[in-house]
């Protein structure tokens, strides 16, 4: 960590130079002579990442950034506070720290936090934000997580965990055995040092398998931000033995939507053909499974076993996106194209043979424009097109 960044004059360039071509930047040399090119271009892109990123670190001076890697790895603050509004108790450690998001944001519900962090340099970066950002209950470890739990005699209310989805080869993995540390592997050590576990996991983990490869899992959060499921998380509480819970939550710019249920595997939908109004889940609810508690909770049939669109006469507060039905009609292009108001439209498929890059290269429809066209299978499993128009 280069110390000089945090120099006032240092830090009006790199303020000043944020929408700057880095290219050129770095093809005309820094301008300070205790600090190379590369490091100014490195807080340059970390910091434009980080502000809608991290609001908090980006308006907060003298923070030091490290590379665009970390910034890009790390919780949001919108997903981070998530997590801080599901533990409670005095005291937390977060064994795979990173840029220390996470537990700034536990900070704010636990009266201490420990961080610990593999990496030296990023643990030094995050001990000085840490700092500017004035919060004093965080304890930093720079060191590996595990050894710390195994070298220390505390016990924890909570212990909270992301693991690095690549291995000691940096290839991407998929399953959580495979990841470090090896959750699985420590279970039952890690609940020797608390009752309670939050795993942060990858959004494209599989539920069902991963459900398999712990023990106790209690609950399973699954966060979207404008429709994009960012994370997967499993709270594991030791002992527990009673219906596993999922809850789903998908931040918009004005609400959140929020759908629970409980985990059971089971068909208890009703179908029908396409109604007054075309329901569409929002990407954690899709993510989640509950395909059938949507129709069960909400009292909405669904157009299809696998097609996952639903459907009702009047209106109803759905987490996800609403359409009333203009017109029903078959996968043909003049046919389809009697019904447009433009060549043009927003093209969706669910539970159909082809892709939309198919479909818009076969009708010559454009994107874009106020109808939606959902390429679907209705419940007598005949191929038909929607064509609707967004409720607001």
């Amino acid at each position: 960590m280069n110390t000089a960044i945090l120099h006032p004059n240092v830090q009006q360039f790199i303020s000043d130079h944020l929408n700057t071509d880095i290219s050129k930047l770095i093809f005309k040399g820094s301008p300070f002579n205790n600090i190379t090119i590369q490091e100014i271009a490195t807080q340059i892109v970390s910091k434009k990442k980080s502000e809608k990123k991290l609001p908090t670190w980006f308006q907060t001076e003298n923070i030091y950034y490290p590379p665009k890697v970390n910034i890009e790895q790390t919780s949001s603050e919108v997903t981070a506070k998530y997590k801080s509004s599901i533990i409670s108790g005095d005291s937390l450690i977060d064994i795979t720290g990173g840029f220390g998001v996470d537990a700034y944001f536990f900070a704010q519900k636990c009266k201490e936090v420990t961080h610990c962090e593999l990496n030296t340099k990023l643990s030094t970066i995050v001990n000085n934000n840490y700092q500017q950002l004035k919060i004093n209950n965080i304890k930093l470890f720079s060191g590996n997580g595990i050894d710390f739990l195994k070298e220390t005699t505390k016990t924890f209310d909570w212990i909270y965990i992301d693991p690095s989805r690549r291995n000691e080869t940096n290839n991407k993995v998929f399953l959580l055995k495979d990841c470090l540390p090896n959750v699985p592997e420590n279970l039952n050590f890690l609940f020797s040092k608390s009752k309670n576990i939050l795993i942060k996991n990858s959004p494209i983990l599989d539920i069902s398998k991963t459900i398999e490869e712990l023990n106790f899992v209690k609950e399973i959060h699954i966060i979207a931000v404008n429709n994009e499921v960012k994370e997967l998380l499993f709270i594991l509480e030791k002992n527990y033995k009673d219906d596993i819970i999922i809850k789903t939550a998908n931040y918009h710019k004005i609400n959140i939507q929020i759908f629970d249920f409980q985990y059971i595997i089971k068909n208890n939908s009703t179908f029908s053909e396409p109604k007054k109004y075309i329901y569409e889940p929002n990407s954690a609810i899709l993510k989640s499974g509950g395909f059938h508690e949507i129709s069960h909770q909400l009292n909405i049939e669904k157009l299809h076993q696998h097609s996952h669109l639903y459907t009702s006469e009047n209106l109803i507060e759905f987490p996800g996106r609403t359409f009333i039905l203009e017109n029903i009609c078959n996968y043909n292009k003049k046919e389809i194209k009697k019904y447009l108001k433009e060549n043009k439209a927003n093209i969706t498929t669910r539970n159909f043979p082809e892709t939309v890059a198919q479909i818009r290269k076969k009708t010559k429809i454009k994107d874009g424009g106020s109808q939606y066209l959902f390429f679907t299978t209705l419940k007598d499993d005949n191929l038909k097109v929607l064509i609707c128009s967004q409720v607001f």
